[in-house]
């Protein structure tokens, strides 16, 4: 095979924040420009090429197409809510903000968005994930590498604690928390000491997939909004693999939001009625959503 081949094969640049993405751009040399005495052997070698191009392009795929969904219902939901952590408890949501200054943690209404409960989180703190444990709530907050214990009840402070790193987003399988910090690891947490337990790395097609934001835990799979991505990512959490993914970009452009940091973020599972429910960062709307698996 010629340089012209080698040169263009590694020209071929298949661009993908996570590596489910398809191929950008050939750069090629059409046989068209060259001169006369060129042009055959450069149309075979073009037609090689191609074949080339093509058989990288199914290696890059995905090895599954996106999970399909159906939208249920829209609920309102705080424009202002910079949503940072999201989960479902007992009839009602729960939800933490983040921006210094801005931050809390809520109890929501469903039906109207309407606020039950409220608890500021102090400056300097950045809220973040938020998830229940027996009858406490623990939120992490994003670059102070420390988190909040607070009573379910009523948000009274209980503890505080330590951790290396930023914190993301929090979830919890019912033996541990689960705790992602904006990379591709995600961590597993004693529910009772917080302390570290183990971690996994999340990939897609054998690539780290970083940037995993709010998590939640839906029938045995670790789910995992993307940040400045509108793919959630459906994570085996034995492996770290992605099991396919859901792509809510229709919901993002339904909640009318232009704002660049208007993000996709906030996954709550309702297991008693199976529902499930998305948002964003300052989404007007809250969406139930059916998956079909």
């Amino acid at each position: 095979m010629s340089d012209a081949i080698f040169a263009a094969i590694r020209s071929f640049r298949a661009q993908s924040i996570n590596g489910y993405g398809a191929p950008a751009c050939l750069d090629i040399v059409y046989p068209e420009r060259l001169p006369q005495a060129g042009r055959r052997r450069a149309r075979h070698e073009w037609s090689l090429l191609w074949l080339l191009a093509a058989l990288l392009f199914l290696l890059a795929s995905p090895a599954h197409a996106d999970t399909p969904w159906k939208l249920v219902k829209s609920y309102p939901h705080d424009p202002n809510a910079f949503t940072e952590g999201l989960f479902f408890h007992d009839g009602a949501l729960y939800e933490s903000t983040g921006l210094a200054g801005q931050s809390e943690i809520r109890k929501l209404r469903l039906k109207d968005g309407k606020v039950l409960q409220r608890r500021v989180i102090e400056r300097p703190y950045f809220g973040e994930g938020i998830v229940n444990w027996k009858d406490r709530l623990i939120s992490l907050t994003w670059q102070h590498e420390r988190g909040f214990v607070w009573k379910l009840d009523d948000f009274a402070p209980v503890s505080s604690f330590d951790y290396k790193g930023e914190g993301w987003g929090l979830t919890q399988d019912d033996r541990h928390l689960i705790m992602s910090d904006g990379s591709a690891q995600l961590r597993f947490l004693d529910p009772d000491t917080l302390a570290e337990q183990r971690r996994i790395t999340v990939t897609w097609n054998g690539r780290p997939v970083e940037r995993l934001n709010e998590l939640e835990w839906v029938k045995g799979e670790i789910w995992a909004n993307i940040w400045y991505d509108t793919h959630i990512a459906r994570i085996d959490p034995r492996t770290g693999g992605v099991i396919d993914w859901i792509d809510i970009a229709p919901l993002r452009k339904a909640a009318g939001v232009r704002d660049s940091e208007a993000v996709a973020n906030g996954i709550a599972y309702d297991a008693a009625g199976d529902r499930l429910f998305v948002t964003g960062k300052n989404w007007p709307k809250l969406f139930e959503i059916r998956v079909e698996r």
